[in-house]
């Protein structure tokens, strides 16, 4: 038997354990993925001389962070356990849970589509307050954010969590929270991989080239949503919710909206340019 189909069941998730409280490897990927892009932002300001300080990218990095967690955790509660949080909704924002007593749980669920909306929202507010051109501003973050998302797939793989539906394929592997201990796909990897890496690479060195501001934007939605899309067909859907639509799943309902936003944005954008 492959010594990598159980490589998942060996990983310890916690770093250390105090009582109930837990600091999990996944928290520090997740942290390491927020420094990662910091670190290729700057890079990108000196390297490719955009008109902004270091002072600033941190300034925004403040409302960033305070946008992804709010989004993401709205959207899971929104698009992903609706009927459960409107009778717990102190548990939307508080890591406790209240059924037997209180106990330190933590905030279980986040959405990565609900991320992007609260770090749209985050972004659009900061730049008309800072008076700073919005496309020109996100064109600068967006190659960057694929590889700090490689790390939190990478921390949803240590966590044991989010992984693929059940295969017989060689590369597939066990994991500690499937109570069906079935062979399943690492799809947390692939997504590290395709809609990490491999975007990443391709926004990367399409920078290089002149396009209009929001290309990159629109581009990136729309590269992240067809790869989603299609990786949503091994990865197994959430155990509460199944298929939402046909066999389609949540995210890949979510993905095709964000596909069409970004074809109709990338149309908008080249077309008031052609026009101007």
């Amino acid at each position: 038997m492959n010594y990598w189909q159980h490589l998942p069941e060996n990983i310890t998730p916690n770093i250390f354990e105090i009582g109930s409280f837990q600091l999990r490897y996944y928290s520090l990927m997740y942290l390491a993925a927020i420094v990662t892009v910091y670190c290729l932002v700057l890079y990108r300001i000196k390297r490719d001389r955009y008109a902004y300080t270091k002072e600033t990218i941190l300034d925004y990095f403040q409302w960033a962070i305070l946008g992804v967690i709010l989004g993401g955790r709205l959207g899971y509660v929104l698009f992903y356990n609706l009927g459960y949080f409107i009778f717990h909704p102190l548990e939307i924002f508080l890591p406790f849970d209240f059924t037997n007593g209180v106990r330190y749980v933590g905030i279980l669920g986040l959405s990565y589509h609900g991320g992007v909306i609260g770090l749209f929202l985050a972004t659009k507010i900061y730049c008309s307050k800072k008076k700073i051109n919005f496309w020109n501003f996100t064109d600068l973050l967006i190659p960057t954010i694929p590889l700090g998302y490689t790390l939190g797939r990478i921390g949803n793989f240590l966590n044991g969590e989010l992984y693929g539906r059940i295969t017989d394929v060689p590369w597939g592997m066990y994991f500690p929270t499937d109570s069906l201990s079935q062979l399943r796909h690492p799809s947390q990897l692939y997504e590290a991989f395709f809609e990490g890496i491999i975007l990443f690479v391709i926004l990367w060195n399409i920078r290089k080239k002149k396009y209009p501001d929001g290309f990159l934007f629109f581009l990136y939605f729309i590269g992240y949503g067809c790869v989603r899309f299609f990786i949503e067909y091994v990865r197994q859907p959430d155990e509460h919710m199944g298929f939402v639509f046909g066999n389609f799943s949540m995210g890949q309902i979510l993905c095709f909206v964000m596909i069409l936003i970004g074809i109709t944005g990338l149309y908008n954008r080249m077309r008031n340019i052609k026009n101007a």
